[in-house]
């Protein structure tokens, strides 16, 4: 490894085949990968590619078939669910395109319920569901349900909740791809405001917009790692970074 930041997820020989009805699909080909801290990496493709499957194998949503994934350089190969369950809530923070918030649950308990679940004070839990509720411009909404809010606001919610344990990385899957044009611009400046305080994001997107807010952009296609470039190598975007980092293909 090279003198710089660490890496906050590595991914070596990654393989993961899905089998339906029409047989199998190879969504994942023998990736690798390293993400390091502060970066801000979007991966791109077509629809099909692979994309979605690679973010959930990085979040541990899905198991690979082959292959070996590291979280803060400890290796996850002897995980069980329970134990990816217990780091998604202390190190990953994911937001889907559908938002997933527990319809039952009020927007504030949505947002604390994470932070609860890693054994966080309710008070603490309150704390720093106020503090991010209120940079979302969410103040006022805390006891409305999610079907009550527009699918802007649902985003920015599920985006607290990613966000109250301050998890090293942030894991977000075509989070704009049920928004309109003015979400899409809402959920790029706010992972964009994140990033700059030195946020590790893996973007999955197929919208340009949202990718250009990257500092690097993997095009992903059949499963496989086509392109890997950076869009901004000035230092103040990635706090630590020392350079052009090529991934294997």
């Amino acid at each position: 490894m090279s003198d710089g930041p660490a890496s906050v997820v590595r991914a070596a020989g990654l393989v993961r085949t899905h089998f339906g009805e029409s047989g199998p699909t190879h969504a994942v080909r023998g990736v690798d990968l390293c993400v390091r801290q502060g970066e801000f990496v979007a991966i791109t493709g077509p629809s099909g590619a692979g994309k979605s499957t690679l973010l959930h194998l990085l979040g541990g949503l899905q198991r690979p078939d082959s292959g070996s994934i590291w979280l803060d350089g400890e290796c996850t190969d002897t995980w069980r669910e329970s134990r990816w369950a217990v780091e998604r809530r202390r190190r990953i923070g994911i937001v889907f395109q559908f938002f997933n918030l527990v319809s039952s649950l009020s927007v504030a308990d949505n947002v604390e319920l994470p932070a609860l679940l890693a054994g966080v004070s309710p008070k603490r839990a309150r704390t720093e569901r106020e503090a991010l509720m209120a940079e979302l411009g969410l103040t006022g909404k805390e006891r409305s349900m999610p079907g009550e809010l527009s699918g802007g606001e649902q985003q920015r919610v599920a985006l607290a909740r990613a966000l109250v344990n301050h998890p090293p990385l942030l894991l977000a899957d075509e989070p704009a791809g049920s928004l309109d044009s003015k979400g899409t611009r809402e959920v790029m400046r706010l992972l964009s405001r994140f990033h700059h305080r030195g946020q590790t994001i893996v973007l999955v997107t197929h919208d340009a917009r949202l990718a250009s807010a990257a500092d690097r952009v993997i095009s992903f296609f059949d499963g496989r790692i086509a392109d890997d470039a950076e869009l901004d190598t000035t230092p103040s975007r990635r706090p630590g970074a020392s350079g052009v980092l090529r991934l294997k293909d």
